[in-house]
């Protein structure tokens, strides 16, 4: 069963969250952590580490390198293992208890590309 719909929030508010897309170039295992992996995105005009909590989720989280995803990108950067997470990955499922997926484009897009 669908989880219940979260409050209303402003247009105003949700224009304030920066989502793009991104190319996941690699992956990197978080030191000390069976749970993090740090991975190396392409945002276009720069590339960013982004730490995620998903080294246990796939059977083979490489899969995902090469691949394009959404990422909030204007979060305050942080530490997480003594890695700098510079945003953070949408990953579909992992708050309702399924195997998570990655929130994709259909086809391929300029990385940068905003969603909204």
């Amino acid at each position: 069963m669908p989880a219940p719909v979260k409050a209303l929030v402003s247009l105003d508010l949700l224009n304030q969250v920066d989502i793009r897309v991104g190319t996941i170039l690699r992956l990197d295992e978080v030191p000390g952590s069976d749970k993090l992996l740090a991975l190396r995105v392409s945002f276009g005009d720069h590339e960013r580490t982004i730490v995620a909590g998903m080294r246990q989720e796939r059977a083979n989280p490489r899969e995902i390198e090469g691949k394009q995803a959404l990422f909030v990108v204007n979060l305050p950067p942080r530490k997480m293992r003594g890695v700098v997470s510079e945003g953070m990955l949408f990953d579909l499922g992992y708050a309702d208890g399924i195997p998570p997926a990655l929130a994709m484009p259909e086809r391929p897009v300029p990385d940068g590309t905003r969603a909204g």
